[in-house]
């Protein structure tokens, strides 16, 4: 955000520039950039919600499997995206609420 207003703006983090900065990088409402977003989307659509297990959520979004654990998935298991459970990572009704998917949507996908 410093950078934002050092060349946005006067150089004050204001509401006004920490709004076009977090628009600017592709930050929602919740707080969700595009990597939590495509996390939640892959679980949910490739996977019919969980449970799946991090490397294969790795593998499906090309991301380093630490990285998804260290630095994505606290984040989303704090603001109640995700659940660990013992057989997988699964998305909560929140999950589907925010990307506006149906759960029979994701269970039942359309071909086309």
């Amino acid at each position: 955000m410093r950078d934002f207003a050092q060349i946005k703006g006067k150089g004050i983090i204001d509401l006004e520039i920490a709004k076009y900065g977090l628009t600017a990088l592709n930050v929602d409402m919740y707080g969700l950039d595009e990597m939590d977003n495509k996390i939640l989307q892959t679980i949910i659509l490739k996977f019919k919600g969980g449970p799946v297990g991090i490397s294969t959520i790795a593998t499906a979004v090309g991301e380093d499997a630490g990285t998804i654990e260290e630095v994505y998935e606290p984040f989303l298991i704090q603001e109640g995206f995700l659940v660990r459970t013992p057989r997988g990572r699964e998305a909560t009704d929140l999950a589907y609420s925010h990307l506006n998917i149906k759960r029979e949507d994701a269970i039942n996908p359309l071909l086309f």
